[in-house]
């Protein structure tokens, strides 16, 4: 998790995120509240016995939304960490080098795929925003977007051993959902996710039978929870059992059935996330670069 020092609203990035809205309030509260509900967020996860690594942020260079690394790298069972191409510029200066040698003091990092080349032809592809990994069966699934390249994702595919399943998916007033994971999740026994944002039924269908047959039981959510990030969840350890970990306003928006069946894979830990979510446009599960690095 990246600590922010100066989280604001970023206009490179709103372009094409739909969930982000700039709040009234000026720039220093919109800081204030977004630290607090970040330290509130980590210290809940670490109550539940998760091993969190929080890395300060920097004021130089200015990268509004760094509190979001899942965007630009993630981690591997293999050692290996990619890299990706980014759509704005400013989410480009995230890469931070010295955060992967940090992290190869306490877990093997074997080697670094970088795939930030293919912002030179325009072509971006968002890590785990952009991909919603199912690292049991090695399926990427992964809605197209500005922000999700067809072509980048077969490259990571490629490398990374995994099989694209790819399909359009579209908001309540027909714009195109710009992050996968917004929308679903995969855990190790289910896979919640927004069908009704998929207009194409054959597309639809097809995502539905490829989650059969991994055999994980499906969640549906509705297009006002997607709204609500109730599609932004990530199932993780911690110290006893395993945690399905989502903001406040995610937790509210969902049925008690749902909730019914989620508690079946894992204890439901929720924290407000209100100044993040509306100034940033993503939520919990955007806040998690989960570290599947072997420990050295």
């Amino acid at each position: 998790m990246i600590r922010p020092v100066d989280f604001k609203f970023n206009p490179q990035t709103a372009e094409n995120n739909k969930f982000q809205s700039q709040a009234a309030a000026g720039i220093d509260s919109v800081q204030q509240r977004a630290l607090a509900e970040f330290d509130g967020f980590a210290a809940t996860l670490r109550r539940e016995g998760v091993d969190v690594t929080v890395v300060d942020d920097t004021f130089e260079p200015e990268t509004p939304d760094s509190i979001f690394p899942n965007n630009w790298v993630s981690f591997h069972e293999d050692g290996r960490a990619y890299m990706y191409p980014m759509f704005s510029e400013n989410r480009r200066r995230e890469r931070r080098p010295d955060i992967l040698d940090q992290l190869a003091t306490k877990f093997r990092l074997e080697s670094v795929e970088d795939l930030s080349n293919f912002e030179n032809t325009a072509r971006y592809l968002e890590g785990t925003g952009s991909m919603v990994l199912d690292r049991d069966n090695k399926i990427a699934y992964a809605c197209r977007s500005v922000r999700t390249d067809t072509e980048v994702l077969q490259d990571f595919c490629t490398r990374a051993g995994y099989r694209p399943v790819i399909f359009s998916a579209q908001d309540a007033s027909g714009y195109p959902v710009y992050h996968t994971n917004v929308m679903m999740c995969v855990g190790d026994g289910f896979v919640l996710s927004c069908f009704d944002a998929i207009p194409d039924a054959g597309e639809r269908e097809q995502l539905i039978g490829v989650i059969r047959s991994t055999g994980k039981e499906i969640i549906a959510i509705g297009l006002d929870q997607m709204n609500r990030f109730a599609g932004n969840m990530l199932q993780i350890q911690g110290r006893q059992e395993k945690l399905i970990v989502m903001s406040q306003q995610a937790f509210q928006s969902l049925l008690p059935a749902q909730t019914g069946i989620l508690e079946k894979y894992g204890k439901i830990i929720y924290a407000p996330l209100h100044t993040i979510e509306t100034n940033g446009g993503g939520s919990a599960r955007c806040m998690l670069a989960e570290i599947h690095l072997p420990e050295n």
